[in-house]
């Protein structure tokens, strides 16, 4: 079962309601003390019975409150007195209340924590039970297209900070009562709900236990955005590459879901992780598969050209220009060698110095705000670029080089995927600069035995081409079209492939 925290403050895990209206509300202002936003609300139902409201002003919607509890109760008329009914809480329910989400506790705990959610609290005098419902609102906001995640064809609309606003993104998808969502609580103070969830009978049930066991054991005191359960649930924390998808578009959870992986939701973000992913999954974008096969393909060849280039083009200039000249043509090697003359740098500094002034612009462009980011980012390239060249400090080449760098890393569609290559691009520089295209080749070869050993809930990262799954292929470096893609990736390479297409479905 889910672990749920319990308030530890006032110790209320040994309270229950009593029969005494007065008392009850006495030990509720006690544990609700130097709390502002806390109303409680006085009323007899029916000019017969006293009752208090609980609630936290702004996390509930007045108006539903107004016109759906109070006035039917105050307002109320019965054949009979209300004492003489056997369940007055029933009968209320039945009869006045007409919100639709009710249900009861005698726990105080159990009933704080629900008002913390956004809940509505009735107690009635001589009754040992309450009524919780649920009129949550409050300010939220609405529905929009992500900035982070642009897409030039697909839907255009986004998670937001409402966890089940998010979920119901999802059920407008995927409209099954397959499709489940497992509630959790995780945070000793903040409480905050998620939400697991997997498609039944697709996703691998071994794959479900796992993240849920992971969320299970976490123990903090606050949880504020799903970074925080990436970062407990993950296999390797040192690892630059992510083992979880990030991202705030629902039309790539759906997706995710259908191939049988698992969303994990996290009250108070827009951004969903899902898992197992493998690095094949981190190079594809939505509009992989809502343009045509032949237009996806070579974007998909140009994305993995750029990645290469991201993670190796300053290294291999370094390594050429440092160690092995002969083989760089040569009207290329005189060029290079008239823009690099009076340069005081060897080419390793020169690298060093130019990637960090890049990445220092780009986080500069990305804390300001977006209008100023921008100019920042534009105006601090150009002018920095070109006064160094003036000043001698570095070379023509070395800027080029380093600006098609920064362009090649922007063409990777995960934001999170792309930090890898900013990391790894500076070791692979410093081993280019002391080894030469030795230094890159061990370099590249610690980073594939990495690859191969890195794992994504228990699936190997570099599936389907380690281990080898010819059904996994037809969707990996290059896609096939989407009628003979039959079957959905077997994840752990050892599960039975479930159709997803019939066959016989070409044009």
């Amino acid at each position: 079962m889910p672990k749920v925290y319990q308030e530890k403050a006032n110790d209320t895990t040994s309270h229950v309601l009593t029969a005494a209206l007065e008392e009850n509300e006495a030990v509720l202002k006690n544990m609700f003390q130097s709390c502002s936003d806390v109303v409680f609300r006085s009323f007899q139902i029916s000019g017969q019975k006293d009752a208090l409201l609980v609630y936290i002003d702004g996390l509930i919607e007045e108006k539903q409150l107004d016109e759906s509890l109070l006035k039917p109760l105050m307002l109320s008329s019965s054949s009979e007195p209300l004492e003489a009914r056997k369940d007055i809480l029933t009968f209320l329910q039945n009869q006045f209340i007409t919100i639709s989400q009710v249900k009861r506790a005698s726990d105080i705990s159990i009933i704080v924590q629900n008002v913390l959610k956004g809940y509505v609290a009735i107690i009635i005098e001589a009754e040992a039970e309450a009524l919780m419902l649920s009129i949550q609102g409050g300010k939220t906001r609405s529905i929009e297209q992500t900035s982070s995640e642009t897409t030039i064809r697909g839907p255009r609309d986004s998670f937001t900070e409402s966890i089940r606003t998010n979920t119901s993104l999802i059920r407008r998808r995927i409209r099954t009562t397959r499709l489940k969502f497992e509630s959790l609580t995780v945070g000793e103070l903040t409480q905050t709900d998620v939400e697991i969830a997997y498609l039944e009978d697709i996703a691998n049930p071994a794959v479900i236990q796992e993240i849920r066991s992971r969320i299970e054991r976490i123990q903090i005191d606050g949880v504020l955005e799903s970074g925080y359960i990436e970062q407990f649930i993950e296999e390797r924390s040192f690892s630059p590459f992510p083992q979880y998808l990030v991202t705030e578009r629902p039309d790539y959870v759906v997706a995710a879901l259908l191939e049988g992986r698992v969303a994990v939701f996290t009250d108070g973000t827009p951004f969903v992780l899902s898992g197992p992913m493998s690095f094949w999954g981190f190079l594809q974008a939505g509009e992989d598969y809502y343009d045509r096969v032949l237009f996806a393909n070579l974007i998909r060849i140009i994305r993995l050209a750029l990645m290469m280039i991201a993670l190796f083009l300053p290294s291999i200039y370094v390594a050429l220009t440092t160690f092995h000249q002969q083989m760089i043509p040569t009207n290329l090697l005189l060029s290079i060698s008239a823009a690099r003359e009076g340069v005081p740098f060897p080419a390793i500094v020169e690298a060093l110095i130019m990637e960090s002034t890049f990445e220092a612009l780009r986080e500069a462009g990305v804390r300001l705000p977006k209008q100023i980011g921008q100019a920042v980012s534009i105006v601090g390239g150009l002018v920095v670029g070109q006064a160094a060249v003036q000043a001698g400090i570095v070379s023509t080449p070395m800027v080029i080089v380093v600006s098609l760098t920064g362009i090649a890393s922007f063409a990777i569609p995960r934001y999170n995927f792309s930090f890898a290559f900013r990391i790894l691009r500076f070791p692979m520089i410093l081993l280019a600069g002391m080894f030469g295209l030795y230094g890159i080749t061990v370099g590249m070869l610690c980073i594939l035995i990495h690859l191969a050993s890195l794992k994504s809930l228990g699936v190997p990262y570099l599936f389907p081409i380690s281990p080898v799954s010819f059904q996994g292929l037809k969707d990996t470096i290059f896609r096939a079209p989407l009628w003979t893609m039959n079957y959905r990736p077997q994840l752990d390479g050892k599960s039975q492939a479930q159709t997803r297409i019939p066959k016989g479905q070409e044009p």
